[in-house]
């Protein structure tokens, strides 16, 4: 399969704040459990072993929503610890009530812009994984340019990864599917792990279903999953 040469364009935002509402629970989440869980925002390197108190596999999640993807695969995870990165507090509250029902002590949360916590807050070379599903499409042509997955981004995001760890990308978007595919691919050290013909993957099982894609595959909407590996400097060319 062949993809055209992406055009790299310049850093944007890709969400946009807006005043939520916190529900009571929520805020007596925040207030009792935050300061467990919710991590600052600092421009300083994280110790992933410090604020765990254990050494393990680490994952990092872009974009939590209410938290109950991030809570359903930390839960079948013990393992491995899973850092969420969510600009919505009430989206922050709502994991942390789910983090104590579930009585689970492997998740960390920042709220705070996902870029400038890589950026700033993670070592290279450090990430296990990478989740990032059901990003914001801008579905509008002329909102494009908004859309996370853009090379810069990955490269950035790459650069974290461990030899070996894996980028999951999801999206109910048909060309945002194709898009991320073609800057996945314009990534020299990430390989794709589909032996499919079109490139995705079907949806590995620690991905649960959440309700709202459920609903969309009942109406007959598609979802892609896309699957890449950092592959050793060695393999890369040029």
């Amino acid at each position: 399969m062949t993809y055209p040469t992406y055009t790299i364009p310049p850093r944007i935002r890709s969400f946009v704040t807006r005043v939520r509402h916190l529900s009571n629970a929520q805020q007596r989440a925040l207030e009792k459990l935050g300061p467990k869980f919710k991590l600052p925002y600092t421009d300083a390197r994280l110790d992933y072993k410090v604020i765990f108190g254990r050494d393990a596999p680490l994952v990092l999640e872009i974009g939590c929503g209410m938290g109950t993807t991030t809570v359903d695969i930390a839960t079948q995870r013990t393992r491995d610890n899973f850092l969420g990165i969510e600009v919505y507090e009430p989206g922050i509250g709502s994991l942390l009530k789910l983090i104590d029902s579930r009585q689970l002590s492997n998740i960390r949360v920042i709220q705070h812009d996902a870029v400038e916590v890589i950026d700033h807050m993670l070592t290279r070379d450090s990430l296990d994984g990478v989740h990032i599903f059901f990003p914001d499409p801008w579905h509008k042509v002329r909102h494009h340019k908004r859309r996370l997955i853009q090379l810069p981004f990955i490269k950035l995001l790459a650069s974290r990864l461990r030899t070996g760890g894996y980028l999951h990308l999801a999206t109910d978007w048909q060309n945002y599917a194709e898009q991320m595919l073609r800057v996945l691919y314009a990534e020299p050290t990430l390989v794709n792990v589909s032996s499919r013909k079109n490139g995705y993957v079907l949806r590995p099982d620690y991905r649960p279903i959440t309700k709202f894609e459920r609903r969309g595959l009942r109406l007959g909407h598609s979802v892609w999953d896309l699957l890449f590996t950092k592959c050793p400097a060695s393999l890369v060319s040029g």
